[in-house]
This record gives structure tokens, C-alpha cells and sequence, in this order.
């Protein structure tokens, strides 16, 4: 079980239930920049604190600690023969992303024109492959990361080059918390591991945001998509040049 994982939950929960880092400060007896500081990327939260702020929930741990399980995928890539079946059929891919995205059973009828029948179907798929784990109720637990890393020259990335790079690039970037930019530039191997390592934390943070905002009304909403990339490259016109 990662301690920032649960914290981060912890948080989670804190907002979903409208409670701020103030009513946690007055419950465990501590001043709200303790507070702020214990839940930050450095801070440490003992047990105690844990348990004490179970209390503030009305959560036992078990129930936290069977979230934070729920949360944890086993599987960061699909094998080839996964990612195959998915891109194969854009219904069943569809479904998939949704799924990847969290919806649920109802916001995928409701979102899209498939029919529970083609719904239920999808998730039976997506069950069979291994990509989720599918619950009474068509409800689901994700068996792999949200941040799903795609395999190089994979059907996935195919995929992407061919039906959506073009579409994702045509956008003109200038909307409320849009962003495109490029950087180049020439670094040693090893800090270039490291701002990758920093690109994947950056995916990770946005995921774990959109868990925070999930039960938010749709109104106070919008559809994102980030698309984190880095390699060693020149454009063409470039490499025509060079001596």
C-alpha cells in the first residue's frame, strides 16, 4: 500500500465530502499549515492520523484501505494480442476508454448511443481480455494503470497516428487551461530519463485529478485530453541540412 496513494485518497475523500483542510486541522487538534504541510508531496502522515481522520469520514480503515486496493491496477501495458482486440472493433474501444476514464455503467449509456445490450456486451469483452475485472451490476474494477502505457509501433499507437494525431493537432490550443508548445534542445541521456520520469508523474497527477473531480456535476466540467510525448528527434527539414 503506497503512503502518498493514500493520502492522496484521504484528500479525495476530504473534498468529496466538502470538508476543507481547516475542519481537518480543528478534528485532529492542529494548525491548518500542519495540516496543509502532512497532506503535501513531502509531508508524512502517521497512522494515528490516519485513523483519527477515518473518524472525520465516518470511515473505518478497512473501507479506505479496500478503496485504495480498488485503485491499484496491475497491469501498465496490454499485451499485443490486447491491444489488437481493443483497436479492432471501435465500439469495444470506445467502451474501453470510457472504462479507462472511469465512467460508469449509466454514464456510458447516457454518453453514448450503444444500448445497454452493446454495452454489457463491451464490458463482457473487456472482462474476457483482462482489462477489467467486471462486478454484479455492471459495475467494474480497471485491472490496469489509467496511465496505460502504450507499446512502441503497438496497434494503439497506430491507431493514434492514424485516426486521431491529426485531428488532436488541428486544434488551435488557446482555450481555458489548453497548452502547445516545443522544446528542443540537447541533453545528457541521464537527465533526459529523469524529465521523463517527471512527463509520467505529470500524467499521473492528471488522472488522480480527474478522480478527484468525478463526482462533480457535469456542468462544472470539461473534457480534457493530455498527450505527453518526448524523444530524441529532428523535423525533417531539419536533418536535410545538417553536415
Amino acid at each position: 500500500m503506497s503512503s502518498r496513494h493514500l493520502v492522496d485518497l484521504i484528500k479525495a475523500e476530504l473534498k468529496r465530502r466538502g470538508l476543507t483542510y481547516a475542519d481537518a486541522a480543528q478534528h485532529l487538534g492542529l494548525s491548518e499549515s500542519s495540516v496543509k504541510r502532512m497532506f503535501g508531496r513531502g509531508g508524512e502522515m502517521p497512522l494515528s492520523r490516519v485513523d483519527e481522520l477515518c473518524g472525520l469520514l465516518r470511515m473505518d480503515f478497512t473501507e479506505l484501505a479496500r478503496q485504495l486496493a480498488d485503485q491499484q491496477p496491475v497491469q501498465r501495458e496490454l499485451s499485443l494480442a490486447q491491444e489488437r482486440a481493443v483497436v479492432a472493433e471501435p465500439k469495444l474501444l470506445l467502451v474501453a476508454m470510457s472504462c479507462l476514464s472511469q465512467w460508469s455503467f449509466e454514464q456510458i449509456d447516457a454518453g453514448y448511443r450503444l444500448g445497454e445490450a452493446e454495452i454489457v456486451r463491451r464490458l463482457a469483452e473487456l472482462d474476457r481480455l483482462g482489462i477489467i475485472e467486471l462486478r454484479p451490476h455492471n459495475r467494474y474494477k480497471l485491472r490496469v494503470a489509467k496511465t496505460l502505457r502504450w507499446r512502441p509501433n503497438g496497434p494503439l499507437m497506430n491507431y493514434f497516428r492514424e485516426h486521431v494525431l491529426n485531428d488532436f493537432y488541428a486544434g488551435r490550443f488557446d482555450g481555458d487551461g489548453e497548452l502547445l508548445t516545443l522544446v528542443h534542445g540537447q541533453l545528457e541521456p541521464a537527465h533526459a530519463r529523469e524529465l521523463v520520469e517527471r512527463l509520467r508523474r505529470v500524467a499521473e497527477d492528471f488522472a488522480r485529478v480527474h478522480l478527484q473531480d468525478f463526482r462533480l456535476p457535469a456542468a462544472e466540467k470539461r473534457p480534457y485530453t493530455l498527450v505527453v510525448a518526448m524523444r530524441s528527434w529532428l523535423a525533417e527539414q531539419v536533418r536535410r541540412l545538417q553536415r
